[in-house]
């Protein structure tokens, strides 16, 4: 992996996607929130997956100063 392109480790592809858990009005259950924290919003989650067999590769909190 020395051209820095991710290589899903389930099946071996090499074309990935982003997308977004917990966006929008009505979607807040999704977000991450501090433990213990039922007020504040938190953040959205950022995954990125193999588009061929949909594999997670990484999660990422979109906004992390929401803690």
């Amino acid at each position: 992996m020395d051209n820095g392109k991710l290589i899903c480790k389930a099946c071996g592809k090499d074309s990935f996607a982003t997308g977004q858990l917990g966006h929008g009005k009505f979607s807040t259950d999704s977000n991450v929130r501090p433990i213990g924290s039922f007020m504040a919003s938190g953040s959205p989650l950022i995954l990125s997956f193999c588009k061929n067999c949909g594999e997670v590769a990484s999660f990422k909190v979109a906004k992390p100063d929401k803690f």
